[in-house]
């Protein structure tokens, strides 16, 4: 009868891309940045808006990590879409007048719409793992390909699909996006439980341990991660890794409007052809290499997959320089870089959790997570200073050579031996 009772293990799932799809609406944000530019602010100051969503994102998650134990990850669900949707309410109110107000936005859609999507970003990572130890990279992918296209379904429905920007204006579509926001994150956190102590699926029994993963059975506390060496070079990987595709995302509006521009398109066409590489090409890229990232790390370890994505991402950020005029070229290097961009996200928390056990993952990853907040600002401000100095390509050469070190800091990391009681 108790087994009667257990849900369907797929309806975490489900509620997970819910909630991922809305909690994506960050990377959404360069669709945006033209209006901004428009209204007589900087390059820069476009960026410190993204900036400080991602790192208050980044911020709170570890917090959030904390309080999942004491409240349960529905009611950490439901409080995410509370804020996320506040924040981006309150960001439309601010953005109504002709000259938005840099302190405001930064405020509502940073601080606050960031905190949001920290609160909630945790929840489907922690919970799937729970119900899916067996399939842990998979289901991680899933569970984070939301993110990767809500990315796209936000960009598109303010833009060339739905033209709300231009429509209803700047602010409105803020407003409306964050009603929306309230309503999928609460939906989707409706199925955020966890398994019962013990549950296991059906016929399955844990594996031998892969190269690079801790025995079963053993799982670190947050305290006794932070002071291993490992938890540090996995940190600064992800650091290199993040803040690559972070200013990538930021500037993939502006960089190769600029570049083809010179190349002889039309500022129109420049701008349409920008707007579709990052709206559809490095979005559906972004979502599918979450997938395929965490698919093959199954298979091939997650250790392997992350140095293997890193050499690879700084490879493609050095041609970008090159690629950016080129239409095809562009939506080339967005399909490429997007791809990798997107494994992050399934890579770093199994990699977490190989490194040091599964049970205590919804505790362990946000500080891992911190790095993300870390390459949220200084990747997208790097690119924007170097931006307003005329010189874009020097970032996307710095970033590569980074991805570049950090395949090489992946491959050094061994387990950690856990202390004896």
């Amino acid at each position: 009868m108790a087994e009667q009772k257990v849900m369907n293990r797929w309806l975490a799932v489900v509620g997970a891309v819910l909630i991922q799809l809305a909690l994506g609406a960050i990377y959404a944000w360069s669709v945006f940045t033209p209006s901004l530019i428009d209204a007589g602010w900087s390059k820069a100051q476009t960026q410190f808006v993204f900036s400080a969503g991602l790192a208050f994102f980044a911020i709170v998650m570890v917090w959030a990590g904390r309080q999942m134990p004491k409240w349960g990850p529905k009611k950490l669900a439901m409080i995410s879409g509370v804020v996320l949707g506040l924040g981006y309410v309150l960001g439309g109110l601010a953005a109504r007048g002709d000259t938005p107000s840099p302190a405001l936005l930064i405020l509502c859609v940073g601080v606050i719409g960031g905190s949001g999507i920290g609160l909630g970003y945790v929840v489907p990572i922690a919970v799937g793992m729970k119900w899916f130890p067996d399939k842990k990279g998979l289901i991680t992918g899933l569970a984070v390909a939301g993110f990767g296209f809500g990315a796209m379904l936000w960009v598109k429905l303010a833009g060339a699909w739905g033209n709300l920007i231009a429509t209803i204006g700047l602010g409105n579509t803020f407003i409306i996006y964050g009603i929306l926001f309230f309503a999928m994150v609460c939906i989707g956190g409706l199925w955020m439980v966890n398994p019962p102590e013990g549950w296991r699926p059906e016929g399955w029994t844990p594996p031998p341990p892969k190269q690079g993963q801790v025995a079963d059975g053993v799982n670190f506390e947050a305290g006794e991660m932070l002071r291993t060496p490992q938890f540090y070079m996995i940190f600064v990987t992800f650091v290199f890794s993040a803040g690559a595709g972070l200013m990538t995302i930021g500037l993939m509006k502006l960089f190769p409007k600029e570049a083809l521009q010179l190349s002889g398109k039309s500022a129109a066409e420049a701008s349409a052809i920008a707007g579709t590489a990052m709206a559809v090409f490095f979005s559906l890229a972004n979502g599918i290499g979450r997938i395929a990232w965490g698919t093959m790390s199954d298979k091939l370890g997650r250790k392997a997959s992350v140095a293997i994505m890193c050499a690879t991402q700084g490879v493609f950020m050095l041609l970008f320089v090159k690629m950016a005029g080129s239409v095809g070229m562009l939506y080339l290097a967005a399909v490429l870089i997007g791809f990798n961009f997107g494994g992050n996200f399934s890579l770093f928390p199994t990699f977490t959790a190989d490194t040091y056990g599964a049970k205590n993952v919804g505790q362990l990853y946000p500080w891992v997570f911190l790095a993300y907040g870390v390459g949220g600002i200084f990747g997208p401000v790097l690119g924007g200073r170097l931006g307003d100095l005329g010189n874009f390509p020097l970032a996307f050469t710095i970033c590569g050579i980074l991805c570049l070190v950090a395949a090489a800091i992946a491959a050094a990391v061994k387990p950690p031996k856990k202390a004896a009681a």
